[in-house]
């Protein structure tokens, strides 16, 4: 039985990569400030985690800093704090070790700037913070099914158990789930880990050992917008099944 956990209300996103991969666009403008439908995808994660009751977020920046700066400085709700790493990038994880002192000491969402969703009603980040359960968990990813994701041809991250438990692929063919960017983690886990960058894999590895990586199934469909090309897909996608 779920125990009762409190809401989540901090937010680390990451909107510090270079996205190499979708250039030219990205020659002048960060990947997050790329529009789908109208908006950047920095402030479709950002609307969403206001949706689901976070009411600070942490948003580190490296690569073309000053727009994404500029980006989020009117932002009211949640509100902003800008974790500065022009210096180095720190990675999915070590980003997120420099910035432990402004995400506090309970658990939060992970949210990468890109990560992108069209959702058939109710909020999936308000499901996410519904479906945590601190008792048990030491961290919930969201999970898209892999067959049914717009613009991805990997062959998925992750199975998961009855109790929703995760495990590697592998050396499987392939698995029947994709991470899509969004976790909620218990920061306790980032105190034995290294100095300097680092993946956020480490820690998915480390709580696979311990029972303790959950899944989140995704009540939509993922877009995953990778390169310039997946951009109008992502955008007759979100069209077509955003709220429906």
């Amino acid at each position: 039985m779920q125990t009762s956990s409190p809401p989540i209300r901090r937010a680390m996103v990451l909107a510090a990569g270079l996205g190499k991969r979708m250039r030219p666009i990205t020659d002048t403008m960060p990947k997050p400030l790329v529009a789908i439908a109208g908006k950047t995808m920095l402030d479709h994660a950002l609307d969403r985690l206001a949706e689901a009751g976070v009411a600070e977020a942490v948003v580190n920046v490296h690569y073309l800093a000053e727009q994404i700066e500029a980006r989020v400085a009117g932002r009211s709700s949640p509100r902003i704090a800008i974790s500065d790493e022009r210096d180095l990038l720190l990675e999915t994880g070590g980003g997120v070790k420099k910035a432990l002192p402004l995400l506090g000491t309970e658990p939060f969402f992970h949210v990468n700037s890109d990560s992108l969703w069209s959702e058939r009603g109710a909020s999936n980040t308000s499901a996410m913070a519904a479906a945590w359960d601190a008792g048990r968990m030491d961290m919930l990813l969201l999970l898209a099914e892999r067959e049914s994701s717009v613009g991805f041809d990997g062959a998925g991250d992750f199975f998961r158990d009855e109790a929703g438990r995760l495990a590697r692929r592998g050396q499987a063919a392939s698995a029947p789930y994709v991470y899509a960017g969004v976790a909620i983690i218990k920061p306790e886990l980032f105190a034995d880990t290294p100095e300097g960058p680092f993946s956020l894999n480490l820690l998915f590895d480390r709580c696979i050992a311990s029972g303790t990586l959950f899944g989140h199934l995704l009540d939509g469909r993922w877009l995953h917008v990778g390169t310039p090309e997946a951009i109008p897909l992502a955008e007759q996608a979100y069209a077509a099944h955003q709220g429906g």
